[in-house]
């Protein structure tokens, strides 16, 4: 069930963007599920769910996505991209990119340098701080799911050496990255090469794992659609880890 919004904001903070119709839940099996379903009953791009817990959110490859009530911000949009298929991972790197656009903006004090871990996360000093989850319909819509922490003492003690947090308000966060990922899809030729400059894999060791096979060299650039080039190989799927020394 939709709740009312218990974020401190105006819809007047988004007019002008595409991102007018935002839904709040207090518990909602996954954001990304919800748009999808509304997605198949015709809604338009736009449609924003935002939850304050999640039971089963979804992360790539079958993972799940698990933070205590509150300490995320848990978001997804729905869009209907003009895109060929073979580029709408620009927007997954948009969503990236506006994450990093909002926290700029807002002067949070992130522990660390942040930047983009291909192909959707981002982290400070290789910790997760965020991560994103694009899902398409196949019929021309397109869910971007971000999870970002923002309670730093709400962390597991185990996640300590792989994730990390952000002491944000939400409603600020909510804001600042609907109306940076507004910008970031209205500038889609400049996502590239932002994410190449604000990229925290590229010029590293990494360990690409596919569905079939297993192989490590160094990630070079990204492609025009936003794709990983490793030695010369591109990758347009997989998991992709950064290889610190020594292992």
């Amino acid at each position: 069930m939709v709740a009312p919004e218990p974020f401190a904001w105006s819809h007047r903070d988004l007019a002008g963007t595409r991102f007018r119709d935002v839904r709040w839940f207090d518990v909602v099996d996954s954001t990304n599920r919800y748009l999808l379903q509304c997605a198949a009953q015709g809604a338009p791009e736009g449609v924003v769910a935002v939850a304050d817990e999640q039971t089963a959110g979804r992360g790539r490859l079958g993972r799940t996505w698990v933070a205590p009530a509150g300490a995320a911000l848990l978001v997804s949009a729905l869009l209907r991209p003009a895109l060929p298929i073979d580029h709408v991972h620009l927007v997954t790197l948009a969503a990236g990119l506006a994450a990093l656009d909002a926290i700029d903006a807002l002067h949070a004090a992130v522990p660390g340098p942040a930047g983009l871990k291909w192909p959707n996360d981002v982290v400070v000093d290789d910790r997760k701080l965020a991560g994103i989850l694009a899902e398409a319909d196949g019929l021309g819509a397109v869910v971007v799911g971000m999870g970002c922490n923002v309670r730093p003492g709400a962390l597991p003690p185990d996640l300590a050496d792989i994730a990390t947090a952000v002491a944000i308000d939400r409603a600020d966060l909510l804001v600042g990255w609907l109306r940076a990922y507004d910008a970031r899809l209205n500038a889609l030729d400049r996502v590239v090469p932002d994410a190449i400059a604000r990229s925290a894999t590229l010029g590293r060791r990494v360990r690409v794992e596919l569905a079939l096979e297993t192989f490590e060299g160094t990630a070079r650039t990204l492609t025009d659609e936003g794709y990983l080039v490793v030695d010369g190989r591109v990758v347009s799927a997989g998991d992709v880890v950064h290889v610190r020394y020594g292992e």
